[in-house]
This record gives C-alpha cells, sequence and structure tokens, in this order.
C-alpha cells in the first residue's frame, strides 16, 4: 500500500552474524602470541575482543599480556595477524544454522543482500566463498574499504548504495553493540541475531526485531518492511 516501507534490500554482518568465525580469530590470535612469548587466551577471552576491526583486536590481544607495545609494534603486530588469519580465515568456521536457507529465501524473493563487516575485505570475501554464500552478497564492504569502519554509519551507507537503494529500504542485521550503534547511526532498522558476540545484555542493546534462528528471520523481515 501507497506510505508503507518497502523493503528492497538486507545487509548482514558477518562475524557473529552469517559466520561463527570465532575459531579461526581465536587461532590466529594464540599463534601471534605465541610468536611473541606468550601464551595465548581462551575462545571466550578472544570472543570479547571480537568486534571493531583488526587494529583493535590486536591492540586488546597486545593489551591483555600486558605487553608494552607502543605505534610501530602494533603495527608489526597486526600485519602478522593478518599473514596468520589471512592463510586460512575459513579452516575453523561455519555458517549458523539456517543462514543458508535463508539467503536463498530472500533473493527468490528479490531482495537484494549485502555484507558490511569489520572485517578486512579480503578475508571477508575469502570467507564467503569457501563457505559457499558468496552467490547471495552483491555488495560487501569490508574494515578497510573505506577511511571509517563500524560504528560509524559510512560503512553501512555504503553498502545500500553499491545495492542501488535508500537507507529506507534497508535492514540491517547483526549481532552487536556495534552493529546496533552502526544502524542507529545511518537510520536504519536493526535486526538482532541473539547468538552471536554481542557483550550487553539483550535489553541493553537498541534494536526493533531480535531472533535467535535464522528460520525466523523472513517473517520478521517482512513485518519491518
Amino acid at each position: 500500500m501507497e506510505g508503507e516501507r518497502a523493503l528492497q534490500a538486507v545487509v548482514f554482518d558477518l562475524d557473529g552474524t552469517l559466520v561463527h568465525s570465532a575459531p579461526d580469530i581465536h587461532a590466529a590470535a594464540r599463534r601471534l602470541l605465541e610468536e611473541r612469548g606468550h601464551q595465548g587466551p581462551d575462545l571466550e577471552t578472544v570472543i570479547g575482543f571480537v568486534g571493531n576491526g583488526v587494529p583493535k583486536l590486536v591492540e586488546r590481544l597486545l593489551d591483555w599480556t600486558a605487553e608494552e607495545a607502543d605505534a610501530e609494534a602494533h603495527s608489526a603486530a597486526t600485519k602478522r595477524f593478518q599473514e596468520i588469519y589471512n592463510a586460512a580465515p575459513s579452516a575453523l568456521s561455519s555458517l549458523y544454522e539456517g543462514v543458508d536457507e535463508v539467503l536463498a529465501e530472500l533473493a527468490a524473493a528479490g531482495l537484494r543482500l549485502g555484507v558490511c563487516t569489520n572485517k578486512p575485505e579480503v578475508p571477508a570475501r575469502q570467507v564467503l566463498t569457501d563457505l559457499g554464500i558468496d552467490g547471495y552478497v552483491t555488495a560487501l564492504v569490508g574494515g578497510d574499504s573505506l577511511a571509517r569502519r563500524k560504528p560509524d554509519p559510512l560503512p553501512l551507507l555504503q553498502a545500500a548504495s553499491a545495492l542501488g537503494v535508500s537507507r529506507e529500504a534497508l535492514v540491517f542485521v547483526g549481532d552487536s553493540e556495534v552493529d546496533a550503534a552502526t544502524a542507529s547511526a545511518a537510520g536504519v532498522p536493526f535486526a538482532l541475531f541473539t547468538e552471536g558476540y554481542r557483550k550487553a545484555p539483550l535489553e541493553k542493546i537498541p534494536h526493533q526485531v531480535s531472533f535467535s534462528h535464522f528460520g525466523k528471520l523472513s517473517s520478521l523481515l517482512a513485518d519491518l518492511g
């Protein structure tokens, strides 16, 4: 009906939303720290460091070791982490249950699908390819694609532009405080996947709808649209 919001596209976060990628990030983090003479953290600790991009992840890892690291050391550690991670970004990763089915369903319904992630673009594309969902994604904005990353709204708005839609025709799906802040800053409705890597309680994260299984997403998007 005229005046109703017409949903044309859905943009997804990647880590903790479409993909349980923490095991690969954890493995790379442990190797990086072991090379620097430290015993690496456990999986849950690394999950707590995820969400703001690789440089921030490495900063948190070095802080966790109490290692004194200046800007040059941080830059070198970030480069080394990327080398380790990029060599096998999906070896231990998996899609969350129902992801491939819902992407196929949304694409068949004519919706344009994109990804907006703080993961660097090259490994993000590799993960999508390795896990067999790259064919559904027609726009990808990574953490190094632009001068700013989430929670700045620019990456999400760039994804919308690449999909050829306005923010009024878009829903963002993510799992974290960073994703919620991004959607809010961009003026885009937010669907929160509750089983990812969020740090705050559900009620503390602004969202329009929430879901724990991707089998529920299509009906929620229909309501938002």
